[in-house]
């Protein structure tokens, strides 16, 4: 088959006119054709067109010298299993990085042992509405903790800036609509999932993979790993249990602060790497809609309006939207005792009244939180315990409106856009929890993002803090085998390990780990180098 790209037409086309624009563009219509990818282009507001990509057929593809085959996007092992295995290998982590790396052990016959220190997603989401509805926190059972990830209590995003050569993203996108998410997210430009839907893909995926040989272990927080003469020997749990290991997957998350702590008291070469803090912003989502669609907005086949923005302040920073959920809600992430957190989510649906983002500033090492690899964990820590004390220290997080956080003054009430945070926010002033660089800077981005989107600084939007899981603050170094740069057998993976940044990056990750573990296992020579693409995805989210 050959590809066609950039095939333009009205929003509102009747069917027939994609296969006429494909006649027209081959001279001929074709055998059959397939949609690869549908997309919109709105920078004209008010006359947003729909762009497509097509796979066509043809009779004789010779006559068409300037069209590029379709590329082969079909999943391949690297290496089996080799018969007589010592040591099952040990995935540690459940999310979207460590739930990739077990699927592709486990069909290449490698049996993988799946340890979580979270609960399985039905149980853990009990535990998170736990948190929201009722203030009581799980430290082991929340929105960062259990099956699933991070990701799981997110907007389901299933988009990234990483370079791909490979297709290991179709894959990703493969195997989700086999558990059950929708078959448009193989062709849509910006796919999405919704929380409820993941729950029920995860559960379906963790079936496959036990189907496959794999055993998930969950309640299982690894306190230890064993290392002799820079070589992984075993885990150990915090029941004291000891599993040997030869080969483990690290695919811990970006909060699991702990567990940094261990490993760089091990020795574990780590360094620190910058992220970024700031606020959830929220606005009605029918200002988006207008603002990015025009005349357009609310039509079904664009849905709810997203953007993307970013800003260089006076000041020498970056201001930026972080993981925007249209039509979503801001939910509390906290994930340890007197230290709150917000991050965004949506359903599949897209459909509740406002839209959130994270408004966040870049934060870096030399200069904002130097003492090595983990004082990041130490800078988060002590904004997180600011933003739970201005919220009153009952779980309630600290909210401003626009216009007060503009004026430098405190927010004594609200006006007319209500906060979707649950357990409920604190009127206050968001100065107090948020370093002074980063309360500059984003005062000045509000007001440029006003220029893109207009209604950005609406004076009653609601601010509400802090953001400070962005990414992970620290980066566990590996060499291109996949593994430490100085510990055999452990392979650091995804966001924990400063790899990855989203639900999409962050499984290509899981993928590419578990191939580097499968070359070293079976003896294959290290894949290419992959440049700096292991830096893409990190903006974002």
């Amino acid at each position: 088959m050959l590809r066609l790209t950039d095939l333009r037409l009205p929003l509102d086309h009747p069917p027939e006119a994609l296969a006429e624009a494909i006649a027209a563009r081959l001279g001929a219509p074709p055998l059959a054709f397939h949609i690869a990818r549908r997309g919109y282009d709105a920078r004209a507001r008010g006359r947003v067109v729909l762009t497509y990509t097509v796979d066509v057929e043809v009779a004789d593809p010779a006559a068409h010298p300037g069209l590029r085959p379709t590329p082969d996007t079909s999943y391949r092992p690297v290496a089996a299993a080799p018969p007589g295995l010592r040591h099952r290998p040990i995935v540690i982590g459940t999310g979207p990085c460590g739930l990739f790396a077990a699927l592709i052990l486990a069909e290449s016959g490698f049996r993988p042992l799946i340890l979580d220190r979270g609960k399985a997603v039905r149980e853990r989401t009990k535990d998170t509405w736990g948190l929201w509805r009722q203030g009581v926190l799980n430290p082991e059972s929340n929105v960062q903790f259990g099956e699933g990830g991070a990701g799981t209590f997110s907007d389901g995003k299933l988009w990234s800036q990483v370079k791909d050569p490979l297709h290991h993203g179709r894959k990703v996108l493969t195997e989700f609509v086999q558990a059950g998410a929708p078959e448009e997210i193989l062709f849509v430009s910006k796919p999405h999932i919704g929380t409820f839907r993941l729950v029920q893909m995860v559960e379906s995926m963790r079936a496959k993979i036990e189907a496959l040989g794999g055993e998930y272990r969950f309640g299982c927080r690894v306190d230890d790993i064993e290392i002799v003469d820079g070589a992984v020997q075993a885990v150990v749990l915090h029941t004291g249990e000891r599993i040997a290991a030869d080969h483990v997957v690290l695919a811990i998350g970006h909060s699991a602060r702990d567990t940094f702590a261990m490993l760089h008291a091990r020795g574990v070469e780590m360094v620190a790497k910058p992220f970024s803090i700031g606020v959830r912003i929220e606005h009605p989502q029918s200002l988006i809609d207008r603002a990015r669609f025009g005349t357009a907005a609310g039509h079904p086949i664009l849905g709810a309006a997203d953007y993307r923005l970013v800003h260089h302040a006076s000041n020498g920073r970056s201001v930026y939207s972080f993981c925007m959920c249209p039509g979503g809600t801001v939910v509390a992430a906290a994930s340890e005792p007197g230290r709150l957190v917000t991050n965004g989510m949506s359903q599949y649906s897209r459909n509740e009244r406002n839209a959130n983002a994270g408004i966040v500033v870049g934060v870096e090492p030399e200069r904002d939180y130097p003492g090595g690899p983990l004082a990041g964990i130490a800078f988060q820590r002590h904004w997180e315990e600011a933003a739970f004390a201005a919220g009153g220290g009952t779980w309630a997080a600290p909210a401003q409106r626009v216009e007060d956080f503009l004026a430098e003054r405190p927010s004594t009430h609200l006006g007319e856009v209500l906060p979707s945070y649950r357990p409920g926010v604190t009127p206050t002033d968001l100065a107090r929890c948020l370093p002074e660089f980063a309360v500059v800077a984003i005062r000045e981005a509000l007001r440029a993002f006003d220029k893109d989107i207009p209604g950005f600084a609406l004076g009653d939007a609601v601010m509400t803090g802090v953001e400070t899981r962005t990414s992970s603050p620290l980066r566990i170094t590996r060499g291109d085998d996949g593994q430490s740069v100085n510990t055999r057998g452990l392979f650091p993976a995804g966001e924990g390990a400063g790899y990855a940044g989203g639900i999409m990056s962050a499984a290509i990750d899981g993928i590419r780990t578990a191939e580097a573990l499968a070359r070293v296992v079976t003896g294959l020579p290290a894949a290419p180098a992959r440049g700096r693409e292991r830096d893409a995805g990190l903006i974002y989210g």
